[in-house]
């Protein structure tokens, strides 16, 4: 079965400003960089960049070794916003980072935000990283 490819995933892609969107980004070759401290905290930190909040204002982020899930609020393009973010984390990091593209998934008017931040920040846990989402330091939620 073949994989959709990176043009697949901008299909039906719409900016919608003051809308909430789920983003997955993965790593290159899905290698575990934020395994390592430094390039964890860089992940993290690039969430509140200057350049990145222009265009959206994040709502729960977590950083795994291999991937990253952010909840955000557009304010601009999301491509854009995106784009940012990675060449930010590629840039701090010291090497490129990322693959190509993005999942994205717009909520729904229906769709309880809190819940999905939940399920962000709980993704270590599902992972088996931690035993309890508090001891896993990469990730943050503007509820807390």
């Amino acid at each position: 079965m073949n994989s959709p490819g990176r043009k697949a995933l901008r299909t039906g892609r719409r900016s919608i400003p003051g809308h909430f969107y789920h983003i997955t980004i993965v790593t290159r070759r899905r290698h575990p960089f934020f395994q390592e401290f430094r390039c964890a905290c860089a992940a993290c930190r690039m969430f509140s960049s200057p350049a990145v909040n222009a265009h959206c204002t994040t709502q729960s982020f977590v950083v795994m070794p291999d991937h990253v899930h952010w909840l955000l609020q557009l304010h601009g393009d999301l491509s854009i916003a995106v784009k940012l973010y990675k060449s930010r984390v590629s840039m701090a990091v010291g090497i490129p980072t990322w693959e190509d593209g993005f999942h994205d998934h717009a909520l729904r008017q229906d769709e309880d935000i809190r819940r999905i931040a939940r399920y962000i920040v709980a993704n270590p846990l599902r992972a088996g990283l931690v035993k309890r989402v508090g001891d896993y330091p990469y990730w943050d939620a503007v509820w807390l």
